[in-house]
């Protein structure tokens, strides 16, 4: 079964060798999977973006939960501007994500208490080979310089978000830096995509980092 981007965005922030989620990965994974939801509906055509600015342009919703969900935010008149759609339930992201892999068999989420007491979801990845796969192509993609236009959209996109989320499970800190440049590329050629939107995934995080904050678990 084919995962949508949001479903793979939130596995890609998996840190296969540690088997966990690591918190820095979380503080920016629900503006992750929305940003991702976006582009999907972008892509497939139900929204209309231009001039920094989203509009609904389908009536009818997609058939994905999630994807629906954010379809349903959007202005159906007047644009407005992306970062509302990205950041402001960013918190309500996870669980629809969540439970759609679970769902599919990709995850398990077992329901636990800290020191007894305090209740916490410990998320175990039951294919975390498949996850590096998914890891080492988007790695790849920046790595080796490769043509932005030789890439798949959902590539692409997974390539530049994970850049702007600072994902450590994809890239390190210093992998970012050297590969600026292709990583410039790469974002110019996302923006021509969904025009926007990935600035406002970027100002979103980075407001989010600014207060210890961020949504996911």
């Amino acid at each position: 079964m084919r995962r949508s981007l949001p479903q793979n965005l939130y596995l890609l922030c998996y840190t296969v060798d540690d088997e966990k989620f690591e918190l820095t990965n979380l503080q920016g994974r629900g503006q992750l999977l929305r940003a991702g939801a976006l582009t999907q509906l972008a892509v497939d055509g139900l929204l209309g973006a231009e001039g920094g600015k989203v509009v609904r342009r389908a009536a009818t919703p997609p058939g994905d939960l999630f994807l629906a969900e954010v379809w349903r935010d959007l202005p159906t008149e007047k644009p407005k501007r992306w970062l509302r759609f990205v950041h402001n339930k960013a918190h309500t992201a996870e669980k629809p994500v969540r439970e759609q892999l679970a769902g599919t068999g990709a995850i398990t989420v077992h329901h636990e208490k800290r020191l007894g007491l305090v209740p916490v979801d410990r998320v175990v990845v039951n294919a975390p080979e498949q996850v590096r796969a998914l890891q080492g192509r988007i790695r790849a993609a920046v790595l080796l310089d490769d043509d932005p236009a030789s890439l798949p959209v959902d590539e692409l996109t997974m390539a530049v978000f994970a850049a702007e989320a600072e994902v450590t499970s994809v890239f390190t800190g210093k992998e970012r830096r050297e590969h600026k440049p292709t990583l410039k590329r790469l974002a110019t050629r996302y923006d021509g995509i969904v025009p926007g939107l990935r600035a406002a995934l970027r100002d979103s995080y980075l407001s989010s980092r600014a207060v210890g904050g961020g949504w996911g678990s």
